[in-house]
């Protein structure tokens, strides 16, 4: 019975050598060209174009949020499509139906948010 895990056992030390190769392979690389020049620039924390913030839990603009929010909407209904588009042939006219309700949804929601100002960056 044990014999049927070998093939595991033997991927499991592949995977691990090859692993430990390549990290130290970028270490021999990253000391003969000297890869690693640090500088204060580079060591500096990217805050998307705004000063570094002094405290974590300091407030900043809710926009941030909706955006996010949005982002999140907008990529889930590509998630929910994809499928939908590569079996539409088998589905038939109920399924067709259903999609542009959900589509007709969308849009709603997507005009309700410009309305309200969600996607105008101050």
């Amino acid at each position: 019975m044990l014999s049927q895990y070998l093939p595991i056992l033997v991927f499991l030390i592949v995977a691990s050598i090859i692993a430990v190769a390549a990290i130290m392979m970028g270490k021999i690389i990253g000391k003969i060209l000297r890869v690693n020049r640090p500088s204060s620039e580079k060591a500096a924390p990217y805050e998307c174009g705004f000063p570094e913030f002094d405290d974590a839990r300091s407030r900043f603009d809710i926009k941030f949020y909706l955006v996010a929010i949005l982002f999140i909407v907008f990529d889930l209904e590509v998630a929910f499509l994809f499928p939908f588009a590569v079996s539409m042939r088998g589905l038939g006219h109920h399924a067709l139906f259903s999609v542009l309700i959900f589509l007709v949804l969308l849009a709603v929601g997507f005009v309700y948010e410009w309305k309200k100002g969600a996607l105008e960056w101050e």
